[in-house]
């Protein structure tokens, strides 16, 4: 997540969407002042900087359910008052709201069956080799991003969803409406693919695995106009 005050934008680091990478970049064209969560593993040359200190977190809390609103207070001791993938809901109810109306809100969002077979090569990555595709919708944690850009009701919380088969002309578009210098590419691809294989995702769902994705991500889906 990354909140610059220089060229005031507030940027919402969704998952599987080329997050780190596009944080790496921007990291080398924000202020001394701006806001930037660290990234895990670290990559240079990004440079995390001004997301701790003590702050009111009941605002925060509020707009979590469940174990996440005990993480806040967690976070809370641990003066962590911003952290990577903060939802839009929860920054605009800790930053003033002079910042939160006046700055350029974006994210980065990803059609689903596609994002799910990513998600599903780091599952298998991690440890869980011979884990197959219906094990993985069954038990793994699906990448989920509409709670970051919409609050509870639903309601968008950002003014540009970059679609990632777009990546580079959505960014820039938007980089020139911030001022940010950029030639078309992002340069170093941090946390790369872990998909070794390439077929088009229509080539690897069966029919029931194509449903419980869209069964799964329907906000997403409704919302981004995703086809299959």
């Amino acid at each position: 997540m990354i909140i610059s005050h220089k060229h005031k934008f507030i940027f919402i680091k969704t998952v599987k969407t080329a997050g780190t990478s596009i944080e790496v970049f921007l990291s080398q064209h924000c202020g001394d002042a701006d806001i930037l969560t660290p990234v895990v593993p670290h990559v240079e040359p990004h440079v995390a900087r001004n997301y701790q200190g003590f702050w009111n977190p009941i605002p925060q809390m509020l707009t979590y359910r469940g174990r996440y609103r005990f993480a806040t207070l967690k976070r809370f001791f641990k003066q962590r008052k911003f952290f990577n993938h903060i939802s839009a809901e929860a920054v605009r109810a800790t930053v003033p709201a002079s910042t939160w109306n006046n700055y350029f809100k974006f994210c980065v969002e990803r059609n689903p069956w596609d994002k799910v077979l990513s998600s599903f090569s780091m599952y298998k990555a991690r440890g869980r080799e011979n884990a197959t595709l219906d094990d993985f919708l069954r038990n793994g944690r699906l990448p989920f991003n509409y709670p970051l850009y919409l609050d509870h009701h639903d309601n968008l919380l950002v003014d540009e969803i970059i679609p990632y088969e777009s990546l580079m002309d959505g960014l820039g578009r938007v980089f020139g409406k911030l001022a940010i210098p950029f030639d078309g590419t992002l340069g170093a691809h941090a946390k790369s693919e872990h998909r070794k294989d390439r077929a088009p995702y229509q080539q690897v769902y069966t029919a029931t695995q194509k449903e419980t994705v869209a069964r799964e991500f329907a906000k997403e889906i409704k919302l981004n106009r995703y086809v299959y």
